[in-house]
């Protein structure tokens, strides 16, 4: 069962549009925080860990894809990516869980803005 979800997720992966790749990614990133704020609040700071870290590497990413050069507002976005990035690690290296819940208070409303984005940018 596992390896069929592996494969589906990365067919929909390889397929989906540059937009949808973007609230995918927002989809994750808000997932990890979420669970690693639930095991922290459990005390299973190994397991909230791997969810900041995987969190981490997910702001990287998105960092990593802005093209300054090409949107007015790449460097700001870029500026809070980095903040955020700060923050995560922060969060896990302390074991803080009310940072955790900041960066999720700062990545919900942005992966909403994303998503309706992309729904307007599919519907236009």
């Amino acid at each position: 069962m596992n390896s069929a979800r592996t494969a589906y997720m990365g067919s929909m992966v390889s397929t989906a549009s540059p937009a949808r790749l973007l609230v995918l990614l927002y989809d994750r990133l808000v997932l990890d925080i979420q669970r690693g704020a639930e095991l922290q609040e459990a005390g299973e700071h190994v397991a909230a860990s791997e969810h900041l870290m995987h969190a981490q590497e997910i702001v990287l990413e998105l960092q990593s894809s802005l093209r300054l050069d090409v949107w007015d507002g790449a460097a700001q976005l870029s500026a809070i990516y980095s903040f955020l990035h700060t923050r995560l690690v922060q969060a896990n290296v302390k074991r803080d869980l009310e940072v955790t819940r900041s960066c999720l208070g700062l990545v919900e409303p942005l992966a909403s803005a994303w998503r309706e984005a992309a729904l307007v940018g599919a519907a236009g």
